[in-house]
């Protein structure tokens, strides 16, 4: 299909993280704004790419604020390619997700951006987020976990 003007869509970049903590739970927010159905959403911690800022630092930093815990790079987990709307114009978005070891803070210091962070087993959580890529991301996450000892 042809765009008008001959213009590229509108791109955005974020990133995210799957926090792991004992090798069993990761930790998912509630965000204050809901789904285009009115639902509440459960989500990983994402946001936008500041300039200046490498997506594993966006992420890193995301984590913070929206989760209120500090983690540990692991490894990249891969991006989630998707389209939105907004004000009536499509918008392409990019979410390169990382996985993190979980270091310390409390799922409670979270930003007003978020109604509510916790802990949930890694296994639940590849079926029980709201959005397919998500899942996506915390399935690899749960792939990569080898038992301790």
């Amino acid at each position: 299909m042809a765009r008008s003007g001959g213009a590229s869509a509108p791109s955005e970049h974020s990133a995210g993280g799957v926090v792991v903590r004992d090798g069993a739970d990761c930790v998912v927010i509630v965000p204050t704004r809901r789904a285009a159905s009115g639902s509440r959403v459960v989500a990983l911690p994402k946001g936008h790419v500041d300039p200046g800022e490498t997506p594993p630092q966006a992420a890193a930093r995301e984590v913070r604020e929206e989760a209120g815990v500090h983690a540990r790079l692991v490894d990249p987990l891969g991006s989630v390619r998707y389209w939105y709307m907004r004000d009536g114009r499509r918008i392409a978005k990019r979410v390169d997700f990382f996985l993190f070891a979980y270091v310390w803070g409390d799922v409670g210091d979270h930003d007003h951006e978020v109604e509510r962070a916790f802990w949930m087993p890694l296994q639940e959580a590849a079926q029980a987020l709201s959005y397919e890529g998500e899942r996506q991301m915390a399935a690899r996450a749960l792939s990569r976990m080898v038992p301790d000892g």
